[in-house]
């Protein structure tokens, strides 16, 4: 049904594939379901999604807000290159305020001592989607970088757990 909903939403490919950085810093490729027309797609990640972005179809809205976008990086916890919780991979370039936040946050790569994972602690707290400020860049490595800290296998089922009720709260993802 995913894949019907995205052929008949805009040709091009059933999904998007993104260098992002994982474990060590070392590049892997995220695979997600697409959901932006492909002549708007920006590999670098270095524009961001919007809530209003026109780069985005009608069906694919509907995956971002459910989450259901992220489904297809399931495969790529099976082929180890993420974690089912852990920080959330980043594009390669990612720019807050026009800084590349590697220079906005001196600490971010530390962020990267653990495999990356489909959802993490800063997502079921709200911080989830575009960065759009400094404040929100801060928060988000923070979370990471607690989440690294007090890692355990309850808090990565307390994660899970909270993550399955994220798509249904009202915190301005799109």
């Amino acid at each position: 049904m995913t894949a019907l909903g995205i052929r008949t939403s805009s040709p091009g490919p059933i999904f998007f594939r993104q260098p992002r950085y994982g474990l060590g810093g070392e590049i892997v490729v995220v695979t997600k379901f697409r959901t932006m027309r492909v002549e708007g797609t920006d590999l670098s990640g270095r524009r961001q999604a919007t809530r209003d972005d026109d780069r985005i179809t009608r069906f694919g809205r509907f995956l971002r807000r459910t989450c259901l976008d992220e489904l297809p990086q399931l495969w790529d916890v099976l082929c180890g290159r993420m974690s089912l919780v852990g920080p959330r991979p980043h594009a390669l370039v990612l720019e807050v305020e026009g800084q590349d936040i590697e220079e906005l946050i001196p600490h971010y790569h530390e962020r990267h001592r653990v495999r990356p994972g489909v959802t993490g602690l800063a997502q079921v707290n709200g911080n989830r989607g575009p960065v759009e400020n400094a404040a929100m860049a801060h928060e988000r490595v923070r979370f990471d970088l607690e989440y690294i800290r007090k890692h355990s296998l309850l808090m990565d089922i307390r994660i899970l757990f909270r993550t399955l009720v994220v798509p249904f709260q009202k915190d301005g993802s799109f």
